[in-house]
């Protein structure tokens, strides 16, 4: 998919099919008063019978209007003006891709960033990328006879003034992104026995060829063994697939300015190990290393944008299986920190690799260090399906990615990290148990790591239940590559 941002002149453009908006009560916007009065009032016509009331995400598609170059013209209800709220304006795209998607238009042109959707222009471009993206992905690739791809190609998002080089930006640091989800989503939705820790490292390998700017290396079982890494190493023992630690290194400036790490959980499938998972919906245990997904996502992203900053992928991965060589509940594994593990749940296996990789990720002197992982039930119970968890050693780098996060809608909420919850933890035989209970899982799960991140800034993002959708849409979102993004945008625009 294309896209594109100019200064337009609504009926002289020539287009697979033109898109403007009425509002509910028949008010028509800027561009479609004008297309109106080159038809002479053959829109405002089709207002006073009805046969479009602007109700919100409601659509007409007419053909070949008099006056006007395109070949069609979608009309797009956007409610009430008073109303209008960002449910509605994502509901309002998909409505408009769905239909645009139905018809044989190869282009269109959008005038709903600028004078249709009641929000800053940068919000809707970068929703319009989104969604026209999200709308244009397939999952089956897989099946020997894959359905045809839409006929839409190429997006133009259209303005009745001429755009500013900021919303250019806007624009191609939205596409670098939707290209990173779509990575991630490819990645999220193959299934176990494709997508291993060996395919997820030639991936990384792959991006490291593709951008000069990305450096990859992958570490071996044998080089993990070196490191101490004996909590990580305990997970991948009921699996005959190697474990291996992926590392990809950005640099977009100087040496000298520390890098942002990102850590993304790789477990290319979750059987729970000996504690085994219930087989209903295991098959969803592939979802496991959207976290890595994520991570491959957002550096492929920042990579296509150039940015100005400096930032490092590491992603632990590997299979969690049950066999007579894997890790059984009671057992006790030495961290590479040195901390000692008691193991009372074998599917508690996310945080055994992140607290290795987050003790890994201090070599690298970093400013900010963020894991991404699907890690808790419980934040599932406690958000939904959302907004992702958030939890962090300090406020400020809270307020920068839940900020970031409602630019992008890709949503977070914070929750508490106090050390009231750290006791839960506690263990009469090691330094500390992998699991807390029942109780507050999702922070305890949080508490868990911060022992092993004390010596930088650190947030925790658990993206259990927006990772990936269930049901009639089962398939990965490419979440929270979005929110990753525009922070690190963010930061570079800031330094």
């Amino acid at each position: 998919m294309e896209f594109s941002i100019k200064q337009s002149i609504p009926e002289k453009q020539r287009s697979g099919c033109l898109v403007v908006g009425v509002y509910e009560g028949g008010k028509l916007t800027a561009s479609a008063q004008i297309l109106n009065k080159a038809t002479k009032n053959a829109l405002s016509d089709l207002v006073a019978r009805r046969d479009i009331d602007g109700k919100s995400a409601s659509t007409l598609l007419l053909h070949k209007l008099p006056g006007i170059a395109a070949e069609r013209v979608l009309l797009v209800g956007l409610g009430k003006a008073s109303e209008m709220n960002n449910k509605a304006r994502i509901e309002i795209l998909h409505a408009t891709f769905s239909k645009l998607n139905a018809t044989p238009a190869k282009d269109a042109t959008l005038y709903l960033i600028e004078d249709g959707m009641g929000k800053d222009t940068g919000w809707a471009i970068r929703q319009t990328v989104f969604v026209a993206t999200e709308h244009a992905f397939r999952a089956d690739t897989l099946k020997s006879k894959p359905a045809k791809a839409a006929s839409l190609k190429s997006i133009t998002l259209a303005t009745l003034e001429k755009p500013s080089s900021a919303l250019k930006a806007i624009l191609e640091y939205a596409t670098a992104t939707a290209h990173g989800m779509d990575l991630a989503k490819k990645l999220g939705n193959l299934p176990g026995n494709v997508c291993t820790p060996t395919y997820l490292a030639s991936q990384a390998i792959s991006l490291g060829k593709t951008h000069k700017s990305i450096k990859a290396t992958v570490l071996e079982e044998k080089d993990m063994r070196k490191l101490g890494m004996g909590s990580f190493l305990s997970v991948t023992r009921g699996s005959e697939q190697p474990a291996k630690l992926i590392t990809m290194e950005y640099r977009g400036t100087d040496k000298k300015h520390k890098p942002v790490v990102l850590v993304g959980k790789g477990i290319t499938f979750d059987s729970g190990g000996i504690s085994l998972k219930p087989g209903a919906e295991m098959d969803e245990m592939k979802y496991d290393m959207c976290g890595a997904a994520s991570v491959l996502g957002t550096m492929q992203a920042i990579a296509e944008m150039g940015l100005k900053l400096n930032v490092v992928g590491v992603i632990p991965s590997c299979e969690n299986l049950p066999s007579g060589t894997a890790v059984k509940p009671g057992d006790i594994v030495t961290s590479m920190s040195g901390q000692t593990i008691e193991i009372l749940n074998t599917d508690a296996e996310g945080r055994l690799i992140l607290c290795d990789a987050l003790t890994y990720a201090a070599k690298f002197h970093p400013e900010t260090v963020i894991d991404i992982a699907t890690l808790t039930g419980a934040c599932v119970i406690a958000l939904g399906h959302v907004a992702s968890g958030l939890l962090s050693n300090e406020e400020k780098l809270t307020k920068e990615l839940l900020a970031a996060g409602e630019q992008a809608h890709d949503r977070a909420w914070q929750l508490p990290l106090w050390e009231d919850y750290q006791p839960l933890l506690d263990s009469n035989f090691a330094d500390m148990q992998n699991i807390g209970g029942r109780a507050g899982g999702t922070i305890t799960a949080a508490c868990f790591l911060a022992r092993f991140t004390k010596d930088y800034r650190w947030a925790h993002l658990d993206i259990a239940g927006t990772a990936w959708k269930s049901g009639k849409e089962k398939g990965a979102t490419g979440r929270p590559v979005p929110l990753l993004t525009q922070y690190l945008v963010n930061l570079a625009q800031k330094s």
